[in-house]
């Protein structure tokens, strides 16, 4: 390790526990649609690109009702390496996709089945307004890529995907020329890569084409994207 390196990972900030959801459209169609959104230009993170709507954990995101549970492969993948391996740290990663998700487009993703949760958290209150539960067993996790060291601003970011059909609801006027996201484009995957994408949106992309063309196998390993002296490396959970 150089120096320089050294010095970086003695000022690294710790990155912030994140995730983001992929919305297909034609899950089972050889080139689908995805949904990606355009960052506002004043932002600090990514300005201006094109990204998977996502962001930060919160702690209501360990308290939400759900209305059914992760795959345990994906659960297990998921805490592999924590010092303590908390089921509820997984779900809560899967919830926080979901709502920033809702936060980010208005797009209400899970289940109308069981009508909306009981006393949920304050974070996840605009969303329970709309009579949902979110559903993790319709969630594939597609990667996991950390911001390398050196940046001020860093994540840790699991990539989820599911079908657009469990989109249950909608909020209009979230997407606007002042908000975070100020454009959703619904692209089709083959055709995405022309667009200004963020550099690990564009690849998750791949691993999301390797994964649709394994008919999202839950066997298959989720790799995960770091920078280790000055290459990123590419391991598998």
């Amino acid at each position: 390790m150089s120096a320089t390196e050294g010095e970086a990972k003695k000022r690294a900030t710790r990155p912030r526990d994140s995730a983001a959801l992929i919305l297909i459209d034609g899950m089972g169609r050889k080139n689908p649609r995805i949904l990606l959104g355009r960052r506002h230009d004043g932002l600090k993170f990514a300005p201006g690109k094109f990204v998977f709507p996502g962001g930060s954990l919160e702690a209501g995101d360990r308290r939400m009702n759900i209305a059914g549970p992760l795959d345990p492969r994906i659960e297990a993948r998921l805490l592999k390496g924590r010092a303590d391996p908390d089921p509820t740290f997984a779900r809560a990663l899967a919830l926080a996709a979901i709502r920033e998700t809702f936060e980010e487009t208005g797009l209400v993703v899970g289940l109308r089945d069981y009508g909306g949760p009981d006393r949920p958290p304050a974070v996840w209150r605009r969303y329970a307004a709309h009579e949902c539960l979110p559903d993790l067993q319709e969630l594939h996790f597609i990667a996991r890529a950390i911001t390398p060291p050196f940046l001020p601003r860093r994540f840790d970011t699991r990539f989820f995907a599911a079908d657009a059909r469990n989109v249950c609801a909608q909020s209009d006027g979230v997407v606007h020329a002042e908000a975070e996201l100020v454009k959703l484009v619904w692209a089709a995957l083959d055709e995405a890569g022309k667009l200004d994408l963020h550099g690990v949106t564009r690849t998750v992309l791949v691993e999301l084409r390797a994964r649709l063309d394994a008919r999202m196998s839950p066997f298959l390993p989720t790799p995960v994207f770091r920078l280790s002296r000055g290459e990123w490396r590419r391991d598998e959970l």
